[in-house]
């Protein structure tokens, strides 16, 4: 699934090309792009011709963009979430027809000059929705992209993340060290700080030095700093190559690949020696997420067992 570094590539990929665009026609090709929308596809479209695109936003792995109309203030929001292999696609003046994977098309207007946002997604399990915008819960700017202190109602259960100035860094060390969970759960819940997924929680805990099922009440608040400090480190890193890809299914809107995948330390190269120590990085599956470390360099607590595979 995205993360962090792979949304924020897609949305400021986005802002480069449909910024201060209008939305003229829209085309669903598949109902459950639009699951969420209440009307369906004709409460869709008509939310969305005639709105304009003058911001797109990004907060975690949740992407919007705020549709203005008349008003000084936007009516609403066009909600993405990209799920395993969601992907937005522009095309400027003559579009081709669309992908087989193609959910739905989005026809827009700049300057006078047509462009086409698809949004492509072949395990169907990302969406759009068009949906009314809320305070933020600190009346800050709701993400990166916007100065607004509006964000849409389906992500307002959702931290702040890494990157977000105003992410309250003194209250992420206080919660990530409650609670007998491993502290890669921790790292996944996205009420926390979000934007951090499997890879990156991986990585994180690896550059750290913390094993992924330390207790997170057993972390020093010095080593929740830490770890905070490594998240922002390698979602940096990610973000400056475009993001991890390993297959299609995340590409920008360019349909470009990310090459973080060349620098993973630790997701994905399980039986691989540690670039540290030399040791072999071990693989098991804790909640169902394949989980990576090295044993050397992120010593497992006492009492802890892992069940490799």
């Amino acid at each position: 699934m995205p993360e962090l570094p792979e949304v924020e590539t897609v949305r400021s990929g986005l802002a480069s090309l449909i910024l201060g665009s209008q939305i003229e026609s829209v085309e669903v090709y598949r109902a459950s792009c639009v699951r969420l929308q209440p009307g369906g596809e004709g409460e869709f479209a008509e939310v969305l011709v005639g709105a304009r695109i003058d911001e797109i936003v990004r907060r975690g792995k949740f992407l919007w963009m705020p549709l203005f109309g008349p008003q000084e203030a936007p009516q609403g929001a066009l909600s993405a979430h990209l799920g395993m292999s969601g992907q937005f696609r522009v095309f400027v003046d003559d579009a081709p027809e669309p992908h087989a994977h193609c959910r739905a098309r989005i026809g827009l207007l700049r300057d006078g000059r047509p462009l086409t946002l698809d949004f492509l997604d072949q395990r169907t399990f990302g969406y759009l929705f068009a949906e009314p915008l809320v305070p933020t819960a600190d009346a800050g700017a709701a993400g990166q992209g916007s100065d607004l202190p509006l964000l849409p109602a389906s992500v307002s259960h959702i931290g702040r993340d890494a990157l977000d100035p105003l992410l309250d860094e003194a209250a992420v060390v206080r919660r990530w060290r409650r609670g007998t969970r491993g502290i890669k759960q921790v790292l996944l819940d996205q009420t926390a700080v979000s934007g951090i997924g499997n890879i990156y929680a991986d990585e994180a805990l690896w550059l750290a030095g913390i094993h992924p099922q330390r207790p997170a009440e057993r972390l020093t608040a010095a080593q929740a700093r830490t770890l905070l400090d490594a998240v922002r480190t390698v979602m940096l890193s990610a973000l400056s190559q475009g993001g991890t890809s390993f297959d299609a299914l995340y590409v920008n809107v360019n349909g470009e690949s990310g090459y973080f995948s060349r620098d993973l330390e630790a997701y994905g190269r399980g039986g691989e020696p540690c670039s540290r120590c030399g040791t072999l990085i071990s693989r098991a599956v804790v909640g169902q997420r394949s989980t990576h470390w090295c044993a050397r360099c992120q010593p497992a607590p006492r009492r802890q067992r892992m069940t490799r595979d």
